[in-house]
């Protein structure tokens, strides 16, 4: 049974420039994000101003209080928009990086593991990288889990170059399948 794990062994030379990659992938990332984040943080400053120099023109009575109360609801509804996107900018990236690497290696080790672990071991892995089988009078079908689908299509292909232009990317698992 642990034969099928070979099937989802990514080469070690392949699996540095997967990690490389998502490296690459994550630093970029978090380079946009904050590119985002100083934007986000420059828009809430100057609608703070705003607000701060329309309730000066308020107290001075040059805007009445129907248009201040207005205004400052539109501002208020702003602001937490703004507020709402930085927060979902410091969403944890980090850890799915390091589920994607942890998938990775995994995949790598996946038959390793298994073959010196105890039964029970060996059912948690199993169950980890396989969602069902089919069988034959002669022969065992597997069907992966994400991503490890995607990792056995590309080994069985030996297709880890997904993108094929100057760079040579490896193939990385695409992201939101690795949160599954």
């Amino acid at each position: 049974m642990g034969v099928i794990l070979k099937d989802i062994q990514i080469p070690d030379e392949i699996l540095l420039q997967l990690k490389e990659s998502l490296l690459d992938d994550h630093g970029r990332e978090q380079d946009d994000s904050r590119r985002q984040q100083q934007s986000l943080e420059r828009r809430r400053a100057s609608l703070q101003q705003r607000i701060d120099g329309a309730y000066q023109d308020k107290l001075d009575g040059k805007i009445t209080e129907e248009y201040w109360q207005r205004r400052a609801a539109e501002w208020q509804t702003e602001e937490l928009q703004i507020l709402n996107r930085l927060t979902a900018l410091e969403a944890p990236r980090q850890e799915r990086l390091l589920n994607a690497a942890r998938i990775l290696e995994l995949a790598n080790k996946a038959y390793s593991l298994y073959v010196s672990q105890n039964p029970r071991e060996q059912a948690k892995l199993l169950k980890m990288v396989l969602s069902n089988c089919a069988l034959d009078a002669i022969s065992l079908y597997p069907t992966y889990r994400k991503p490890f689908d995607l990792i056995f299509r590309r080994a069985k292909k030996e297709e880890w170059y997904a993108r094929v232009d100057s760079n040579h990317r490896p193939f990385a698992p695409e992201a939101n399948a690795l949160s599954s």
